[in-house]
């Protein structure tokens, strides 16, 4: 990591204590045991990685709101509120907006469950084919892969800053090394039982934990009336109006953050995974519906954070105003991730803090668990199984989503600890999600409520979805799409929005030109399985 002797002994005055390690070692090992009791309940592939289909509605909203308010979350919207102000709050709202809209609709997720499938890419196989499938799969485990590559290095930089830990020698490779491998060991073991009692632990933890949190913030700088003084003098009318460009949002990116938030709840598959666990397609309904809550309270409490880090640090800490914002030119800034866990460390007493840790640890491995049952089971069901022509044992399926889970698990370990780039995390998360959900909305919407959809359209839709690393800084680089002093031409938000326009326009204009021989089915048919279609409403045929 960057500049490591300077984040130390910016993080040395932290007031971790063995206290709080015992605190945080008790919950660690916690997990184990309920990972070892959920490992009765798996015999069979949807115990494994649909737990039964048996979750009922609270605890469904319970191990939403958990799997959703990772550590990853917290960082980057800390981040963003560390930057962009109280402006950062319409993501938030965005967010929970959107999931009331799914909850009072049903969109997508509800249509899905019905039709009782595991993953999004067995939706794609009996509405488009099996090669579609296939391709699908593809696509998402590379984006989700690459998506939550940055991960681990994001959670490692928080216990640095919190605790106090040395960036450098063996203690911070050791500390993540033993938090991945109890992730492993219990998603292993229990599959998304495991995962369920393990977010609804984590969902009680966070709710106490953050609430706490937040009061303190406000009290050790001195009330609100302080936080937004200095926000209006330090960013202006920026820091509250997302739609002021100058404040790096815009309208652009406004519009790009509504149609995140209904990627995040409709569409991102950990999100759906909880949705295709629920006892029916009304218990779908209410999960989401309550769920827009804690899908607002999700981000908006870590951008707070990050805000009351703004506002310690230009009124409170000269140390750190100079590390974050040097007044040397020459002098390069150090990294504003760390800011939030630092100044966490720095006003949060004994004991306190390890409450916090341990949730936010908590959040870390609730998101894991919850991608790494996502992703190595699609790789079992919707890449290997599809492409064998003897089909595969239930026990053979357990076992390869097991050994998929170890990989991806490595994989996460490797590049968590030693990946250096230098991306924006929001927005490289975005943009490389943006490789699977720009093709992937289309063929839900489209093959959900279409009856007209085609293969040729699905094809055309998910590999117009590889264009959305054109919003990457360094392939506009690649290409000269930047400025000279190296500022890209092109916002993420305006890549994305244009490649889900794109895959969207090529979905329609190939169903169209290369329709199904039977069009899929005839109508009756689609109706039973999928409900009305655009059609009945017109009278065609």
């Amino acid at each position: 990591m960057e500049n490591i002797q300077a984040i130390n002994e910016l993080a040395s005055q932290t007031h971790f204590t063995t206290f709080d390690w015992v605190i945080v070692i008790v919950y660690l090992m916690g997990s184990l045991v309920i990972g070892w009791i959920g490992r009765q309940f798996v015999s069979d592939m949807t115990g494994f990685i649909g737990a039964g289909r048996s979750i009922g509605t609270r605890l469904g909203i319970a191990s939403m709101a958990g799997t959703e308010m990772g550590l990853i979350t917290v960082m980057y919207s800390a981040q963003k509120g560390f930057t962009g102000g109280f402006a950062a709050f319409h993501i938030a709202l965005l967010a929970g907006m959107v999931a009331l809209f799914v909850g009072i609709t049903g969109f997508i997720v509800c249509r899905l469950r019905a039709m009782q499938v595991l993953t999004i890419p067995e939706f794609y196989e009996r509405r488009f084919g099996r090669k579609v499938r296939v391709l699908g799969g593809i696509l998402l485990v590379m984006g989700g892969i690459l998506n939550m590559g940055l991960f681990l290095k994001v959670g490692s930089m928080f216990i640095v800053g919190i605790t106090g830990l040395s960036a450098d020698g063996q203690a911070l490779r050791i500390t993540m090394t033993i938090l991945i491998a109890l992730v492993l060991t219990y998603t292993i073991l229990g599959g998304m039982i495991s995962v369920v009692i393990t977010d609804y632990i984590q969902f009680v933890i966070l709710a106490f934990g953050t609430l706490l949190t937040t009061g303190l913030c406000i009290q050790a700088l001195g009330g609100w009336d302080t936080i937004v003084s200095v926000m209006t003098e330090q960013k202006g009318e920026a820091a509250f109006n997302p739609f002021v460009q100058d404040g790096g949002f815009g309208p652009d990116y406004v519009a790009w953050m509504l149609f995140l938030g209904l990627v995040n709840c409709a569409i991102w598959p950990t999100a759906i995974a909880r949705a295709l666990v629920m006892k029916s397609p009304e218990a779908v309904n209410r999960q989401f519906m309550w769920s827009a809550i804690p899908f607002t309270i999700r981000q908006m409490i870590p951008y707070f954070w990050g805000i009351c880090a703004f506002v310690f640090i230009m009124t409170r800490a000269p140390d750190l105003q100079q590390a974050f914002f040097p007044d040397d030119p020459g002098v390069e800034a150090k990294n504003n991730l760390f800011a939030m866990p630092i100044f966490l460390g720095r006003i949060l007493p004994v004991g306190v803090i390890g409450l916090i840790t341990a949730a936010m640890i908590a959040a870390f491995m609730s998101t894991h668990d919850s991608y790494l049952l996502c992703w190595s089971s699609v790789i079992t069901q919707d890449i290997i199984a599809p492409s064998r022509k003897k089909p595969l044992s239930q026990k053979s399926r357990v076992l390869i989503t097991r050994i998929a889970i170890v990989a991806i698990g490595a994989y996460i370990w490797f590049w968590g600890l030693f990946y250096q780039g230098s991306d924006d995390i929001w927005d490289y998360m975005s943009i490389t999600g943006a490789v699977y959900f720009s093709g992937a909305f289309a063929l839900l919407w489209g093959g959900l409520y279409w009856r007209r959809a085609s293969r040729v359209g699905a094809v055309l839709s998910l590999c117009a979805g590889f264009l959305a690393v054109l919003g990457l800084t360094p392939v506009q680089a690649a290409i000269g799409w930047v400025d000279a002093a190296g500022v890209a031409r092109y916002s993420g938000a305006t890549i994305g929005l244009s490649i889900v326009g794109l895959a969207s326009v090529l979905f329609i204009v190939g169903s169209l030109l290369f329709p199904d021989d039977t069009l899929y089915r005839d109508r009756e048919e689609f109706v039973r399985e999928f409900g009305p279609d655009r059609d009945s409403s017109s009278g065609h045929s």
